[in-house]
């Protein structure tokens, strides 16, 4: 059974995150240690709300550079995709700084309202791992006012007016912008992907 970590550091949805991981049949722990941080198998970083406060709970804890070294598989799901980048201009945030780039505002068009919240199709789906099963054309749950760079990370793009990377990876660090566990059958695909890659 494969176990998985899940960080549990008062910016993320965490008990949505555990159930869904659980009901695919991983055996999940919730911390904020840093230690079980360091020795976890597979790490997942979720997060809701503002990326500045985010990084300065996860410094606080002392969080920031074990995920920062962690050398196993790691997802970062919602705001957790965003942390991942170098910095964000929501409150001028230095970030985790493991994939480059600037987390910027979605920008409102004719008949767009930010936040973006509901359902949108992932494009562009990059062969990869985690995109294993996942259909072009797939509807996914989203919840953000910002969006991260469009660069090579990138895996999956969604649209809101503009297009913008739904899915990011940078060596064993993976994202989703969307929230995989209120995404239905391709939500549950993706997280079944992450915990069938190999640790």
């Amino acid at each position: 059974m494969t176990e998985v970590t899940v960080l549990a550091y008062g910016a993320g949805n965490t008990a949505s995150v555990q159930f869904a991981l659980e009901r695919l049949g991983a055996t999940v722990r919730l911390t904020d240690d840093p230690c079980a941080v360091s020795e976890a198998e597979r790490l997942v970083l979720p997060g809701v709300g503002a990326a500045a406060w985010a990084m300065g709970r996860l410094d606080a804890l002392g969080l920031s550079d074990p995920i920062r070294a962690f050398p196993r598989p790691l997802i970062g799901l919602c705001l957790g995709q965003q942390l991942l980048f170098e910095t964000s201009a929501e409150g001028d945030a230095a970030m985790l700084g493991l994939i480059p780039g600037q987390v910027t505002p979605l920008t409102p068009g004719p008949g767009l309202t930010v936040p973006h919240m509901g359902w949108s199709a992932l494009s562009d789906l990059a062969n990869d791992p985690l995109t294993e099963g996942v259909e072009d054309g797939a509807y996914v749950y989203f919840v953000h006012g910002f969006a991260c760079p469009d660069g090579p990370a990138t895996l999956a793009r969604a649209r809101h007016g503009a297009p913008f990377p739904a899915m990011v990876r940078q060596g064993n660090r993976w994202g989703c912008q969307f929230h995989p566990e209120r995404s239905s059958t391709t939500g549950a695909r993706i997280l079944s992907n992450f915990l069938a890659i190999d640790a």
